[in-house]
């Protein structure tokens, strides 16, 4: 007879520090997971501390077996994204569950059950994930890609859960894409002859985001972003509280010539953000800022030298969607970010994604550049 599994709602910060401490235990052999930083674990699941959590409902959940914990998981409700079109992935009766942490298959299924349960409670139809916590934060499960690390803000799982999770009872509601590129040759000279061309049109300016004035640097992205992906499968829009507090979390890592705006007539028309990928120096810290690892991390920011750089965000507003112009800003926003990486920082490689599996657009660019894709990540659904 196979050893029970207690599945256990966290409560209380004990709980919590058990919930949190299980993920660093459980892949601690894995050479290519790269540990998150602690505090930012405890930030993430903290009303009060993460605004996410002013318009979501959540529960966590421990697996228990023999007094052990054994795996983990959280089940949550975006109240945002059930105001959401249903054709748009989202929409109502939708809950999600992320952060999945299993021994083996039958706690992992114990775990999936338990946030369903918990989700069917609260009235959901339908179970979407691993989605943790936020669309913006961890989307999908990482089904391609497990023989290298993962880029910074970007989710590394054991290879088992994928027969895991299908195994019970889920199917893929939506594959997203990781495209890898050498940066050092620059492109093809097509994207060259295309960023030449748009350099002759006086109508568009391609600026630096300007560290100086970042809140309302992001206040412009985050404006951009909202609306064009506004038809995007999945999309949530971000709150105002949402926006200093993103603003406030990448200001440290925002390289002034990695992050570009686009304008055109003087309108901001698109933009492009690159971050330094800071996995690289995450990666031997176990999840600790203390005593002296802030202070590595502050310097080597100063002047990440050989750093990749992953492009997580790029957005065009929808009247320029689907036109020449859109492809042309696009294209010279990633060779003038490719310049400088290159240039200030002897960058070789670089990622863009997540794209999703039916952006077109973005593919064709991705393809344009001769970037090849190097990850996948899957988001499942459920009927409850």
């Amino acid at each position: 007879m196979a050893d029970k599994i207690d599945i256990v709602p966290v409560s209380g910060k004990g709980e919590l520090n058990a919930f949190i401490d299980l993920t660093y235990r459980l892949n601690a052999n894995d050479p290519n997971w790269v540990p998150p930083l602690r505090a930012d674990m405890v930030e993430l699941l903290t009303p009060g501390r993460n605004p996410f959590h002013e318009h979501a409902r959540m529960q966590l959940f421990l697996a228990r077996r023999d007094g052990r914990d054994v795996g983990r998981i959280s089940a949550h409700i975006d109240e945002l994204a059930l105001e959401q079109p249903v054709e748009q992935g989202m929409g109502p009766g939708t809950g999600n569950w992320g952060l999945l942490e299993a021994e083996d298959e039958a706690v992992a299924h114990a775990l999936m059950a338990a946030a369903e349960d918990w989700l069917r409670g609260q009235g959901m139809t339908r179970s979407l994930g691993p989605i943790s916590l936020s669309i913006w934060e961890e989307p999908g499960l990482l089904t391609m890609g497990h023989d290298h690390p993962p880029m910074v803000m970007m989710g590394h799982h054991n290879a088992a859960y994928e027969g895991w999770v299908e195994s019970a009872g889920y199917e893929v509601a939506k594959r997203l894409l990781t495209y890898d590129l050498e940066v050092g040759d620059g492109f093809p000279s097509i994207v060259n002859r295309i960023v030449k061309s748009g350099e002759r049109n006086e109508a568009i300016t391609i600026r630096n985001v300007d560290k100086g004035k970042f809140a309302e640097e992001a206040e412009i992205i985050i404006g951009i972003l909202n609306e064009a992906w506004s038809k995007n499968w999945g999309f949530v829009p971000f709150t105002e509280t949402e926006k200093a507090y993103g603003a406030k979390k990448l200001k440290p890592i925002i390289l002034e010539g990695a992050n570009m705006i686009a304008e055109v007539d003087g309108e901001p028309a698109a933009f492009m953000i690159s971050l330094p990928d800071l996995n690289e120096k995450l990666k031997d810290m176990n999840g600790k800022l203390l005593p002296f690892n802030w202070a590595k991390i502050l310097w080597w920011l100063r002047n990440p030298q050989g750093a990749g750089f992953r492009v997580p965000l790029m957005g065009v507003v929808r009247k320029y969607q689907n036109t020449r112009l859109a492809s042309q800003l696009a294209f010279m926003m990633i060779e003038y970010i490719r310049r400088y990486a290159v240039g200030e920082h002897g960058a070789k490689r670089a990622e863009v994604g997540w794209v999703l599996e039916d952006n077109k657009g973005m593919i064709a660019i991705a393809d344009a550049i001769a970037a090849t894709q190097n990850r996948e990540y899957r988001i499942y659904t459920k009927p409850l």
